[in-house]
């Protein structure tokens, strides 16, 4: 089997409220989302979606995914989409680094090679777990009453595990932290995401006056170098995402204790294959788990599900879905959904979902013949 043709799709994916992010200092009311559709000489097709959140999050640019399938397509063409490793090797050869424009061509590669083996790609990767994996809401909001507002309406939907974003604001921070614990229903998992929105006084100041509530913090702060500085100054657990984007990243937080919580995003580190490496890093070291896709449609939510499906749901807290943020469906209802805030996993050969072409639009660039 080999690859044929590779076709790029845009299209805008409105939110249905206004997001913020670190303290209010970056807002977002749109994403950017590439969708990638492989053909091969034996007639499968495969898709991938790289949709990174917004331009100014993380080092992950939306028109950077199709430029750098425009320099990867010549290295790719011709390959067998089922051999994945090679797949990979070749988008890292013909572009070092820029991980998130890979990330939705090796969807798309283990897609057709789940459809060739008649396999799910959880399946294919070793594991078929048709549990019902929580989803972890995404508040991003200002104020102690805006982050009610915001929690009511997901546990409205459901929801058990939360991500409130918070950072940037000491006081404030404690504040919100404090008011949320005391509205907390026992079985929830609320992770409080800083998104690097603090400076490491910051994260020392707010960290130490929370420890009595023995509260969960994602990202407290920029890099790797700034958390173990702070790590030997207070208790709590710690989640990494944002500088969990390569396996050496992985390796240094298991080997120096810097995190006790891996937070993979699937766009983030590449996708699937090199995600499932830090999951065996993590599940060696008695690390746990959220799996996240960085953003995106009902593509990008059912990969993340693939993945969260080989980890042992005692080290999988949940994973992070953008369906419910967005106001548009690019797979006509197709696919995983969200179903009393939490996922499912069919038992669907391949991805499971593929995006109706009527909604994308003519395509913005095609390779092969």
């Amino acid at each position: 089997m080999k690859i044929t043709r590779i076709t790029v799709y845009k299209t805008d994916l409105p939110l249905e409220h206004p997001y913020w992010l670190a303290g209010g200092r970056l807002k977002f009311e749109n994403l950017d989302a590439t969708l990638v559709r492989i053909d091969t000489d034996e007639g499968l097709t495969g898709w991938g979606e790289g949709t990174p959140w917004g331009h100014t999050y993380v080092p992950a640019h939306g028109p950077g995914i199709r430029a750098g399938i425009e320099t990867m397509a010549p290295f790719i063409l011709g390959l067998d989409p089922r051999r994945v490793l090679e797949v990979e090797r070749a988008m890292d050869l013909a572009l070092p680094g820029h991980l998130y424009a890979k990330s939705p061509i090796d969807m798309a590669c283990w897609d057709i090679a789940g459809q060739a083996a008649g396999m799910s790609i959880a399946a294919m990767m070793g594991a078929q777990d048709s549990r019902a994996i929580p989803i972890a809401s995404s508040v991003g909001a200002k104020t102690v009453e805006e982050t009610r507002e915001v929690l009511a309406r997901y546990r409205d939907r459901g929801y058990v595990a939360h991500s409130v974003k918070i950072g940037g604001d000491v006081d404030r921070d404690v504040a919100r932290i404090r008011d949320v614990e005391a509205h907390r229903p026992q079985n929830e998992i609320i992770l409080y995401d800083v998104n690097r929105g603090w400076t490491r006084q910051q994260a020392l100041r707010v960290m130490q006056a929370t420890e009595d509530l023995r509260v969960m913090f994602e990202q407290p702060a920029e890099s790797l170098d700034d958390i173990a500085a702070i790590r030997p100054l207070h208790s709590a657990p710690v989640s990494v995402d944002e500088s969990l984007v390569t396996l050496q990243d992985a390796a240094r937080i298991a080997r120096d204790g810097l995190a006790e919580v891996f937070g993979i995003k699937l766009n983030r580190v590449g996708g699937l294959t090199k995600a499932a490496r830090m999951r065996d890093i993590a599940l060696a070291h008695g690390i746990d788990m959220f799996v996240m896709a960085t953003g995106g449609s009902v593509l990008a939510d059912t990969e993340a599900l693939h993945l969260a499906a080989t980890i042992p749901a005692a080290n999988c807290h949940a994973v992070w879905a953008c369906q419910d943020m967005i106001t548009v469906d690019i797979a006509g209802g197709r696919g995983p959904r969200a179903q009393n805030g939490h996922l499912t996993l069919p038992d669907t050969p391949g991805l499971g979902v593929h995006p109706d072409q009527d909604a994308l639009g003519a395509p913005v660039a095609s390779y092969g013949g």
